[in-house]
């Protein structure tokens, strides 16, 4: 099972690789990030880095045997005890299991580590897999949204004392 690791300086080149293997493969079903965002890569890991430092968000990484980064999970917009939650994973390493479990991890890490309450995540109508993944991991649909102008559902989740051991 691949190690959840918090996001750190060394892992800029794996990630970056993740991101420019799986970009088209994620747009298929999330909002691509645009060109802007692989050509000023470093000076964003950086950024986040800097955030994640004071709090404001918390950014990890599912790291393989090899070194590789199979996946992504992302709380952002930390505030008043809760986050946003994010989470891609890389397309060889999809229909595994890897995102449900490494959301529950979240969902623990969120409750203990980050003092958070509650999270909430969003998916496009047209990614049934992640719909899937938040029902599995104790999310219950909150309402509609968009997300980079495609039609989605909201949803949250409380991290009460029984759902931080999920």
């Amino acid at each position: 099972m691949p190690e959840l690791q918090l996001l750190r300086q060394d892992h800029a080149a794996a990630l970056l690789a993740f991101e420019q293997e799986n970009r088209a493969y994620f747009a298929a079903s999330v909002p691509d990030r645009g060109d802007e965002y692989f050509a000023r890569f470093d000076a964003r890991h950086s950024s986040l880095l800097a955030e994640q430092a004071e709090g404001l968000i918390y950014f990890h990484v599912l790291v393989g045997d090899g070194g590789e980064v199979l996946g992504r999970v992302n709380l952002v917009d930390v505030a008043d005890g809760a986050a946003d939650l994010g989470y891609r994973i890389a397309e060889k390493a999809a229909g595994q299991g890897l995102a449900t479990s490494a959301v529950r991890r979240i969902c623990v890490l969120a409750a203990t580590a980050y003092g958070l309450t509650a999270l909430r995540a969003a998916t496009t109508h047209d990614n049934p897999g992640s719909q899937a993944v938040l029902a599995r991991t104790g999310f219950v649909r909150t309402g509609e949204t968009v997300l980079g102008g495609r039609p989605g559902i909201a949803y949250a989740r409380s991290l009460d004392a029984e759902a931080r051991l999920a």
